[in-house]
């Protein structure tokens, strides 16, 4: 067995990013990689859970083998926001009320009515066949 560099002893706080199949996918400080890993859990995870803090200790002390042992309950604590990247996979993210994308001027906004609203300085869209807006109604300026 190769010693491992960089061991994580104790509990870490993690965030509890979702599902990858039905493998967990947490961030933490210290992860080996600029992506959410995925991690053994002992204990039970759902969709409305994504984004909460979890306990976390590592395999071996190993930074590439998180294992969840708890959900931290009652946190007050304000939670930083966080980077996910997922290239070339699915990431899937799920919300009660309303899920927000913002980056400087631009916003995607969706509710859980069914509304998503776009906004930004330019807005562009393209196509490599039709390009279609459909509509009960649709407006133009």
């Amino acid at each position: 067995m190769s010693e491992i560099l960089n061991r994580i002893e104790g509990v870490i706080i993690g965030i509890f990013l979702g599902f990858d199949g039905d493998c967990p996918l947490v961030v933490f400080p210290g992860n080996p990689h600029e992506t959410a890993l995925p991690a053994r859990s002992l204990a039970h995870l759902s969709s409305d859970m994504i984004g909460a803090e979890v306990a976390l200790l590592f395999q071996n002390g190993d930074p590439e083998q998180p294992l969840i042992v708890g959900r931290i309950l009652g946190s007050a604590q304000v939670l930083k926001p966080l980077e996910v990247t997922r290239d070339g996979e699915v990431m899937r993210i799920v919300a009660r009320q309303r899920i927000e994308l913002r980056c400087g001027k631009a916003t995607i906004i969706m509710e859980k009515d069914g509304r998503i609203t776009i906004r930004g300085s330019y807005l562009t869209s393209h196509a490599s066949a039709t390009n279609r807006i459909r509509g009960g109604s649709v407006n133009l300026n």
